[in-house]
């Protein structure tokens, strides 16, 4: 299947909340980069495609609903950018990464800085 890939960093967070509504595990992951970092609750990261696709596999196994908050214009250096959008009682934190083609990837990422 062909998704839609992100062609500018601010793109990452709404292709997020239309794969999660969707039930897209596949397609969550495929937002990260192979080795990507996700910060999972408690503290623990889950490091590479397969403990991604894991966790996706486990949070949305209840199919919960997710809204898109307002996101932060995307900070750019080179083939990096920052990018934050605010979730009901926080803001999510995450590093986006240029790939060859010119489409973009999260590399780490930090779903709720506020969190426990």
């Amino acid at each position: 299947m062909e998704r839609e890939r992100a062609a500018k960093p601010e793109d990452l967070s709404r292709l997020f909340v239309a794969r999660a509504n969707a039930g897209d595990v596949d397609g969550l992951t495929e937002l990260y980069e192979s080795e990507a970092v996700l910060a999972l609750p408690g503290g623990r990261p889950a490091v590479g495609a397969a403990a991604i696709r894991h966790f996706y596999e486990q949070l949305l196994a209840n199919r919960p609903t997710f809204t898109p908050g307002p996101q932060r214009q995307a900070l750019l250096s080179g083939d990096y950018a920052l990018t934050s959008t605010r979730i009901p009682g926080g803001a999510t934190t995450e590093v986006a990464h240029r790939q060859p083609d010119g489409t973009w990837r999260w590399i780490i990422d930090q779903p709720n800085i506020l969190g426990d």
